[in-house]
């Protein structure tokens, strides 16, 4: 298990893989898909692919989707980025 500190808290990749598991069925049903590449400083990083890559809409759905989605799920997550 890889994990990242976060002001004393540490941050799981395979806790925040295990969120992104329960999000991932929204973005397959249309088409896209997400894939996480790194957590840093309470900052993860995110790969969208499929339909979700090329999409005019995909920063509303890293920020209003996956990050909302993520920070409710596990707190001492600062922010998504799409990379």
């Amino acid at each position: 298990m890889h994990t990242q500190p976060h002001g004393g808290v540490l941050l799981s990749t395979v806790e925040i893989q295990k969120v992104l598991d329960e999000v991932r069925p929204h973005l397959q049903m249309d088409g896209g898909d997400v894939e996480l590449v790194d957590v840093k400083d309470g900052i993860v990083k995110v790969k969208l692919k499929g339909h979700c890559a090329g999409c005019p809409m995909s920063q509303m759905t890293i920020k209003w989707g996956v990050e909302s989605y993520l920070k409710k799920k596990i707190p001492s997550v600062k922010a998504v980025e799409s990379v």
